[in-house]
């Protein structure tokens, strides 16, 4: 759909604003700002705040732009007495403080409940004669972005902050009050239709998961051929099994387990004849990442040991909950890449390597990995190797583990393409959204005859 623009425009003076609407006012958003609230830093426990519990919110109610008072923790009783700066509607929330792809991310507060309060790192403004949605809309933009980008250069690559100088400085186009308003309403009004689209693709690549997950399963656990006779397997959660399968233990079918040591290294991946060790984030999504590497720094590279090997098994044996025991496996062979300590590379003497991996990727395989490694950390878990090998397999024929491995990269190609479909299809419209919401905030696209003015009188 195209959008007419305004009859008449003016140069704003301000290069990367060019020119906007004639009767539009270019200022300094100080002027629009009647105050800048925050709160203060109190001890809470990691839980969100219930009904008739005080809460204090997490920087990370702003992370998706859309502010999230379920963001918050409960604060403790004894430091009730130190909380400011409740929560108010018809602000914006600003994080100013944190890395470099979150500082500055903003939220409205169209709807405040009761009892929530505002930490240190976030601020919490209020304006007047301004239609708050209209500058959250403009929070949105490339534009807003490289404001923040250009004012925190050369702080910490980490973490950075944002001043309140250099917040008010930011310069903005605006339209009347009630022209604000009525493009908010239609931002409002148009970014929600596109947002129930990407939900919609959101949802379709959850479906499109599980299936992959349904099928990678049922093959590895039931075999390819549906009038097999099946036998009981003897394990409650496995069930039936083809008769002519073996129930074994993964250590019979492993020849060895090796990992590396732990080596300086830079920030960035291999370049060239550099060598590189692996990341734990490698296996991450269930498949091995070559590209997750660091470079090795040169004088480490006589300390680095165990060589990359095509067709082996990395695991990651060290890592969170939800990531210790991630495995994916070696399709190509990369001679310059070596193992840190915290992973595994498994090899197979009596196993398909492919087969071994489909089956890491089943909830039968991080069923075992979540009951031994039960009663450590909660941030951090290791799986030893005794307890790996421990884990129990059920073992088709070689000539069947090839057959079944081979079915599946076939299966799972089909259903990898369609999520990346569908990932492609997020992309475009969120394109679309910041798109829409750029050309609407800075005049280029004039949308007042397209909402009416729903204000109260």
């Amino acid at each position: 759909m195209s959008f007419p623009r305004y009859e008449k425009y003016k140069d704003s003076g301000v290069a990367w604003l060019g020119e906007v609407p004639e009767h539009w006012e270019v200022r300094s958003i100080k002027f629009v700002i009647s105050k800048i609230d925050s709160g203060t830093s109190v001890n809470a426990i990691d839980e969100s705040a219930q009904d008739h519990e005080i809460g204090v919110l997490k920087t990370s109610c702003v992370y998706s732009g859309i502010f999230n008072p379920a963001e918050n923790k409960t604060v403790i009783e004894q430091e009730i007495g130190r909380i400011t700066c409740p929560l108010k509607a018809d602000t914006l929330i600003v994080s100013r403080m944190n890395t470099p792809d979150l500082i500055g991310a903003a939220g409205l507060v169209t709807d405040a409940p009761m009892n929530i309060y505002l930490p240190d790192r976030l601020w919490q403004v209020s304006f007047s004669d301004t239609c708050t949605a209209f500058i959250y809309f403009w929070t949105q933009t490339l534009v807003y972005k490289a404001y923040i980008k250009s004012v925190c250069v050369g702080t910490s690559s980490s973490m950075q902050n944002l001043s309140q100088d250099q917040f008010r400085s930011f310069i903005l186009a605006l339209p009347t009050f009630d022209e604000q308003f009525r493009i908010a309403e239609f931002l409002q009004n148009e970014t929600t239709k596109i947002d129930e689209l990407i939900a919609e693709q959101q949802q379709l690549i959850e479906l499109l998961k599980e299936k992959r997950q349904a099928v990678i399963s049922h093959a590895v656990t039931k075999g390819l051929n549906p009038d097999a006779p099946m036998k009981d397997s003897g394990i409650k959660w496995l069930g039936e099994v083809p008769e002519h399968w073996e129930i074994t233990l993964l250590k019979h079918i492993i020849a060895n387990i090796e990992s590396g040591i732990s080596v300086n290294s830079t920030d960035t991946p291999v370049n060239g004849d550099e060598y590189g060790v692996l990341k734990t984030s490698c296996v991450y999504n269930g498949e091995f990442d070559a590209g997750q590497n660091k470079a090795i720094v040169a004088s480490e590279y006589d300390r680095a040991s165990c060589p990359l090997r095509l067709n082996s098994l990395i695991v990651s044996r060290m890592n969170t909950p939800d990531l210790v025991g991630a495995a994916g496996l070696v399709r190509q062979e990369r001679s310059n890449l070596f193992l840190p300590d915290r992973l595994w590379q498994v090899t197979f003497y009596t196993a398909n390597p492919a087969f071994v991996h489909y089956w890491t990727l089943t909830t039968y395989y991080r069923s075992q990995v979540k009951m031994v490694c039960t009663g450590t950390s909660s941030s951090m878990q290791n799986l030893g190797q005794d307890q790996f090998r421990s884990f129990i397999f059920p073992l088709p024929l070689v000539q069947e583990q090839s057959t079944i491995a081979a079915f599946l990269d076939r299966e799972t190609a089909k259903f990898d393409e369609l999520i990346a479909e569908a990932q492609r299809a997020i992309e475009l419209l969120k394109e679309r959204r910041t798109a829409l919401i750029s050309a609407a905030v800075t005049g280029k696209i004039d949308v007042r005859g397209l909402v009416a003015d729903k204000r109260a009188v």
